[in-house]
């Protein structure tokens, strides 16, 4: 899988990685610039300097080739350091989900998800869930197993609906209220709703 750091097209002949990190640069400007129902098999072989061949020899069609652009761009959330209690691991973790979702593969997909027919909404969600919610969750999880070790959480708030909430929380703002989550808001939610739930 190609990183999330793609270098634009070099000059001369390119093969193998270089030429597909340069058709994923170029397809991920197409999406920051004209959005998912104007970007074009064309258009992204030309901002690659290659032959449009040279996409569907690795993707057969545009969904293929923007799902595999937003996986692979989308930066990983990473470790929480432990910071000495569940409110404020828990406030690490949402700045760095609320990161990856302002990052230019974040905000890309954010508005393929916007742009895109219900036939291909399913696919881009699921990148959203392997890319951002089970990474966060698996992390959700082990944040609460560390809290309940530290004793600033009660040991039976490990339900799967108590992990689903941060993200729950995260997009229903994100996209019904339009939410840019700045620090005092997650600060907020994690005070009104979180340490209220998890509390000892």
């Amino acid at each position: 899988m190609v990183g999330s750091r793609w270098s634009g097209a070099s000059s001369g002949r390119r093969r193998g990685p270089e030429l597909e990190r340069a058709i994923l640069d170029a397809a991920l400007e197409q999406l920051s610039t004209v959005g998912w129902n104007a970007l074009t098999m064309e258009g992204v072989a030309a901002g690659a300097q290659t032959g449009k061949a040279a996409l569907y020899r690795r993707w057969t069609s545009k969904a293929d080739l923007v799902a595999d652009v937003l996986r692979s761009g989308l930066p990983p959330i990473g470790e929480v350091p432990d910071l000495g209690s569940i409110r404020e691991d828990l406030f690490f973790l949402c700045v760095r989900m609320r990161d990856v979702m302002g990052s230019r593969a974040g905000l890309a997909l954010r508005s393929v998800l916007h742009e895109c027919d219900h036939a291909h909404a399913g696919r881009f969600h699921g990148v959203i869930t392997s890319g951002l919610h089970a990474p966060a969750q698996q992390l959700i999880r082990e944040l609460l197993r560390r809290g309940i070790e530290r004793g600033d959480v009660r040991a039976d708030a490990t339900g799967p609906f108590v992990v689903d909430v941060i993200p729950a929380l995260l997009m229903y703002g994100a996209k019904v209220r339009g939410s840019e989550w700045r620090d005092p808001e997650i600060g907020a939610m994690i005070d009104e709703v979180m340490v209220p739930v998890l509390r000892v």
